[in-house]
C-alpha cells in the first residue's frame, strides 16, 4: 500500500488480520489457551494475541435465555 504524505512517498505494508473470540466456562479458559497457542503460533510477526476477560453475563436475543442456557 503506498501513501502519500507531505510530498513524500511511503510504502506501508499492513498484516492481514482476523479477530476470533471464543466464550468458555472459567475451568476450559487454560486448555483453550494453550490450544490456540500450539496451533496459531508461526514465530513470525503478526501472529496475534489473546485476551481473557471475564464475561459478566450472556443473554441469547432471540429467546431471552440467559447465563449458561444462552451459550
Amino acid at each position: 500500500h503506498t501513501e502519500i504524505y507531505r510530498g513524500a512517498e511511503y510504502v506501508i505494508d499492513f498484516l492481514p488480520k482476523i479477530k476470533i473470540e471464543v466464550v468458555v466456562e472459567k475451568e476450559m479458559v487454560g486448555k483453550v489457551v494453550e490450544l490456540i497457542q500450539k496451533t496459531a503460533r508461526t514465530g513470525k510477526i503478526g501472529d496475534g494475541k489473546i485476551f481473557v476477560l471475564p464475561v459478566e453475563e450472556i443473554i441469547r436475543i432471540r429467546t431471552g435465555e440467559r447465563g449458561q442456557e444462552a451459550i
